[in-house]
């Protein structure tokens, strides 16, 4: 299995720096980090976004709460953004499996959003979405056994020959993407900040400047 590594922001800015570096898959966004971005049109924020993804997976999130409004308002922002590799995102919940299955149907690929237990990732790959994504952090915070969660899951995916990839959202720390690839999940995704921390390390750091120091007196 091929561990993929996605961006967790709705920074144009952090995007199209990690594009450029070749080292994220895609991009994922929610309402929250939209809301941490400069005010302004949401399609037009969304298409930026997909021109810097170029081709690459993004997801967007419907912004409303009820599971009637949200077919309705999936396929708009779908038909606005106009982008070959937009995934919609769809919370998990009973009424919005409905939802799922609609837009499936229609191949519209859906990122089902917010799940906490096996039983949620299961009910949303057998609905049609395209990912699932597990709160990590937050399924452990609850009392969730995170990493058996992705490991059944990735083995109920195989087992149906489902088109469905599993994303590990909610990281806090480097060790959680390590983890969360291992237990199974084909995709991670994660903050600059995470991002930034995978590349460091006080060995590399301590090396790098020894070399430097070393080299200095001896070229002086």
């Amino acid at each position: 299995m091929i561990n993929k590594l996605f961006l967790d922001s709705a920074s144009i800015e952090e995007a199209n720096r990690c594009i450029s570096m070749g080292i994220i898959d895609g991009v994922t966004t929610n309402p929250s980090l939209f809301s941490k971005q400069p005010k302004g049109d949401f399609i037009s924020h969304c298409r930026k976004l997909a021109e810097v993804c170029n081709g690459l997976p993004l997801s967007v999130e419907i912004f409303s709460s009820d599971p009637d409004l949200m077919f309705s308002e999936a396929m708009k922002i779908y038909k606005e953004i106009d982008y070959t590799n937009l995934n919609i995102k769809i919370p998990i919940g009973v009424g919005e499996l409905s939802v799922i299955k609609k837009l499936s149907d229609r191949n519209i690929p859906v990122n089902c959003t917010c799940c906490f237990t096996y039983s949620q990732m299961l009910l949303a790959a057998r609905a049609g979405s395209r990912y699932v994504s597990l709160f990590y952090n937050r399924a452990l915070d609850s009392g969730e056994n995170s990493n058996e969660i992705l490991e059944n899951t990735n083995n109920y995916i195989k087992s149906l020959n489902l088109d469905c990839e599993i994303i590990s959202g909610s990281i806090r720390k480097t060790d959680d993407v390590i983890t969360a690839w291992s237990s199974g999940s084909h995709i991670v995704t994660a903050s600059m900040k995470i991002i930034e921390d995978m590349c460091t390390h006080q060995g590399t750091t301590e090396s790098v400047n020894g070399f430097l120091q070393d080299f200095s007196e001896w070229i002086s």
